[in-house]
């Protein structure tokens, strides 16, 4: 960036805090409750299905199982009453399996597809027919099973085996076991995982609402914390004892604003030692290269007193500072005001400087009114009796500079030097009291608005050569 800064470059286009913010129109507590309940559902959702998916294949099997037993039964039972085509003894060991919980029935046909004995009485003698829709048919060895649906409704698993006799086959004894007590089964769990569903639900929305609180709490904080920040109250300070990382977050949010608090009342002791815009340009561009040192053209102001050894000699140390004190007050007001900066007091003298660090091509005109002005106030103000403000001279020169930041590592200072800020200090010397002396350069920038008399070339320390000067005695209004 150039070191002539504009003034634009300074101000910096600021969004109001609420504009700023992205307010949620959900509450966390709520946001945290549905995310977990949701989680909760999808879990046990899963876990479910994996859960009674595998019982009631468990139970299936346990009913294959079952069924298989009571099929061994009474093949090893009938091959005898087959051969003797014993209907009765049939009959007597079919009965057997009425008592049997969970069997629906059971049945043998004999090789000529005639029922031979049957746990319905009424079925004994009749042909056995052949089901057709069935389902999930399989054959493990000789054991034949499938699943169907019978006339009242109801889910039955049969399961057939051959009886056979010295290799030859005799008929097939069928059992038909019922499978509603798995869907009973599976129901029940199902009840049972929907109650405990329901509590775990319950349980998480509470859990949830306790943690959102939790969570709201020192989140509100915070943002009551950054608003008061916002409004400038840098002593604000957040209340959080918890050992977690909120209680980190409040411990660095008091650091953060006691580190803003110190930089505040830096910037605003600084601002009473330089320029208010110097004050902002090292706050909005720290590591610019204009605070290195550059060669700039401006206008250099001298003021002192005529005569403050003799004035100072005779008064008390508090009454002089405060004299003092009035008159570096005024010249500061009209230097700012004017658009310069005070660059130093210098025992009883003030310099400043305009043009510099914010450029302004009419740096002359601006600090030739800036003197004329800070005259006519001193001479008003000396009437009330602060004599030194009537004696006061004042010397400006315009000229090539080199402005920047001069000084150490411990302590730094932004300033003007070159042979331009030593002439206007050397024509200070030639005014007197209420005169504003300006240099040939000068002279030069402002002719159409001034009114001067000349002075006799002067021969000026450091210079071979005379200097011309004026006496302002005049200057045209804006």
């Amino acid at each position: 960036m150039s070191p002539e800064l504009k003034e634009s470059h300074i101000l910096q286009k600021k969004l109001p805090f609420k504009d700023r913010l992205s307010y949620s129109h959900m509450p966390i507590r709520v946001k945290l409750a549905i995310a977990i309940t949701l989680i909760i559902l999808l879990t046990i959702i899963i876990l479910s299905y994996i859960v009674l998916t595998k019982q009631k294949e468990s139970l299936y099997q346990h009913t294959v199982k079952t069924g298989k037993t009571s099929l061994n039964y009474f093949v090893n039972n009938a091959r005898h009453p087959l051969v003797k085509e014993s209907i009765l003894e049939l009959n007597t060991l079919i009965n057997e399996a009425a008592s049997v919980e969970g069997i629906l029935y059971a049945l043998i046909v004999d090789r000529k597809g005639v029922i031979k004995a049957h746990t319905d009485i009424a079925m004994v003698g009749k042909p056995y027919q052949l089901l057709e829709k069935i389902d999930n048919y399989s054959t493990e060895d000789d054991v034949t099973y499938f699943n169907y649906t019978n006339s009242a409704g109801s889910k039955v698993i049969n399961l057939s085996r051959p009886v056979a006799f010295k290799n030859v086959e005799l008929g097939i004894v069928h059992v038909g076991i019922s499978l509603d007590f798995i869907e009973k089964q599976i129901r029940k769990e199902s009840v049972f995982i929907l109650v405990l569903s329901l509590f775990m639900v319950v349980l998480g929305i509470v859990s949830a609402v306790l943690i959102g609180v939790q969570f709201a709490r020192p989140i509100s904080k915070l943002v009551m914390a950054t608003k008061e920040i916002g409004k400038g109250n840098l002593q604000y300070r957040l209340e959080m004892t918890s050992r977690d990382e909120f209680g980190d977050l409040s411990n660095a949010f008091n650091f953060m604003t006691q580190e803003l608090w110190k930089n505040s009342i830096m910037q605003k002791s600084f601002g009473r030692y330089v320029s208010p815009e110097v004050v902002d340009m090292i706050m909005a561009h720290p590591e610019e290269s204009w605070l290195k040192g550059q060669r700039s053209e401006a206008t250099i102001i001298f003021s002192d007193i005529r005569g403050f050894t003799a004035y100072s000699e005779g008064r008390e140390p508090e009454e002089v500072v405060e004299a003092l004190n009035e008159y570096f007050r005024i010249a500061t007001e009209f230097i700012l005001e004017y658009g310069g900066y005070v660059d130093k007091f210098i025992g009883d003298a003030v310099m400043g400087v305009f043009g510099v660090p914010i450029f302004r091509a009419d740096h002359a005109e601006r600090a030739v009114r800036a003197a004329l002005a800070m005259q006519n106030k001193f001479i008003t103000a000396g009437k009330n009796g602060n004599k030194i403000l009537t004696e006061i001279g004042i010397g400006i020169n315009s000229g090539i500079i080199v402005s920047g930041n001069l000084g150490s590592d411990i302590k730094m200072e932004y300033t003007v030097i070159g042979d331009s800020v030593n002439v206007a200090s050397r024509l200070n010397s030639l005014a007197g009291s209420g005169e504003v002396i300006i240099s040939r350069s000068v002279y030069e920038l402002t002719r159409a608005i001034v009114t001067v008399e000349p002075i006799a070339p002067q021969k000026l320390k450091g210079k071979s050569e005379l200097v011309e000067s004026f006496k302002v005695t005049g200057i045209s209004s804006l």
